[in-house]
């Protein structure tokens, strides 16, 4: 496949458009054309009791490292003397200091922010609570409860989560390697959490990860928890209780950090909510006038089957990137489940100038312009595959936010942040292994040495 080099220096000249005060950030965008026709953690581990979190808990020390998923909390959980939370005042004076910071962001995520808890079941686990494996569930209240009780004694983490965060943590990881030259990445998510003491633990959490959540909190709201069950065989079911993360106000608040933002990515989750399409819409309408590339994120099966229609109206008018995997891919496209991974890539890549569609262990594919570059999967002992469609997509980003026009070579660097994400228990790119990452993508990116095959293989024209 020969794709016009050119392409490449024109996407980096988008990124490169607009100024920002020093130190200067590698992406910018230029002004598009017009729409086209449719057819992202901080964790920290406590054994005991999960539902203890959802009335008050402390944090862990606050000298723990970033790196330590394992750390055992104090407090709450684990019967040391409890920590002074910090206060809905105190939050939304967090909140209010986050928009006077820089005067662009190069990434601002929109999506749902929720709590994860998540621990290592059995099958028989599963079995006795009535829960289909492999699964993504919404659950109401009373039903969390059941299963947070049936958890007491399991060891298990909390953490400031969600598909989006995760990608989100994992690029600002990479974007501020102290392994790497370039300069710091500028990345922030928006989204609803309550004002309760989950809602500024996964505030706090993000903001220690070097990704700023902008939006204040719902007064008297309940931030949303995902319960995140691993089996021994790497099969993750998750159960959603929703709180006040499936609400999302297009306000000026929002509207102002959009115009700021250089590449706005948006989770597909929220599609799941009616009165969210039409805020959707007009973010994406926002940053397509302050010409921010746009990228979304597919989420679920079944969310996209719900709401197909809506997903198209978005991805076939504003969308610049997706990402999804096999399944989901599939689903955009209506073919059956015996259609190869590499058909819905292509068939997607009609619409979309730059398709990314994971398949598990059978690697990955890049579809542009009608063509599907093969990513081969790096070898890796699956130990929970929960967050790896997530780092694989902040590995594209990446990519592309330092300028690299060698799509396969994105692709590789994709592939192998999501096995080391797949390769550990939880779903966050640890700091040492993101200094590593981004170490090994500067150097092959100034010797060009990503691989020989696909040295016409280029970012399309965004």
């Amino acid at each position: 496949m020969a794709l016009a080099s050119t392409t490449a220096s024109r996407l980096i000249s988008r990124r490169l458009a607009a100024p920002l005060p020093p130190p200067p950030s590698s992406s910018c965008a230029a002004p598009r054309g017009g729409a086209r026709p449719g057819p992202r953690r901080f964790a920290v581990r406590w054994e005991g009791r999960p539902r203890a979190l959802l009335g008050g808990f402390s944090d862990a020390g606050e000298d723990a490292s970033d790196d330590e998923d394992e750390e055992d909390g104090p407090g709450a959980l684990s019967g040391g003397p409890p920590r002074q939370e910090k206060g809905c005042e105190d939050v939304i004076e967090l909140a209010a200091a986050a928009f006077s910071g820089p005067e662009r962001w190069d990434v601002l995520g929109l999506g749902q922010a929720m709590v994860d808890f998540s621990g290592m079941v059995d099958d028989e686990f599963l079995e006795r609570l009535g829960i289909e494996k492999g699964t993504r569930k919404v659950v109401n209240h009373e039903e969390r409860g059941r299963v947070l009780r049936a958890m007491d004694g399991c060891t298990y983490k909390a953490a400031a989560g969600g598909s989006l965060s995760n990608s989100l943590v994992a690029l600002a990881r990479l974007g501020s390697s102290r392994a790497s030259s370039y300069p710091e990445l500028r990345i922030a998510m928006a989204g609803s959490v309550g004002s309760d003491p989950l809602g500024s633990f996964y505030r706090q959490k993000l903001h220690r990860a070097n990704v700023q959540f902008l939006s204040k909190p719902v007064k008297d709201g309940t931030t949303g928890t995902v319960i995140v069950l691993t089996t021994p065989d790497a099969q993750r079911t998750m159960l959603a209780y929703q709180g006040t993360s499936s609400t999302l106000a297009y306000d000026s608040d929002l509207a102002e950090i959009v115009s700021k933002s250089n590449l706005l990515i948006v989770e597909g989750y929220l599609f799941e909510f009616s009165h969210t399409i039409e805020a959707i819409k007009q973010a994406c309408e926002d940053a397509k006038k302050n010409g921010a590339l746009i990228a979304v994120s597919a989420s679920d099966v079944s969310c996209i089957k719900r709401c197909h229609s809506d997903f198209w109206d978005i991805v076939g008018n504003y969308a610049d990137i997706l990402f999804a995997n096999a399944n989901e891919a599939r689903a955009f496209c209506e073919l059956t489940s015996e259609e190869s991974t590499m058909s819905a890539a292509r068939y997607l890549s009609h619409s979309i100038p730059l398709v990314s569609v994971t398949d598990g262990m059978h690697g990955s594919y890049i579809g542009v312009k009608g063509e599907a570059i093969y990513i081969p999967p790096p070898a890796c002992i699956p130990v929970d595959t929960c967050g790896a469609g997530d780092a694989y997509a902040s590995g594209i980003l990446y990519g592309i936010l330092r300028g690299a026009s060698d799509l396969k070579g994105i692709g590789l660097l994709a592939a192998q942040v999501a096995a080391v994400v797949v390769g550990q228990q939880g779903t966050r790119l640890r700091v040492k292994d993101a200094d590593r990452l981004a170490e090994s993508f500067e150097f092959h990116l100034d010797n060009l040495e990503f691989c020989s095959d696909a040295g016409t293989d280029q970012v399309p024209n965004l």
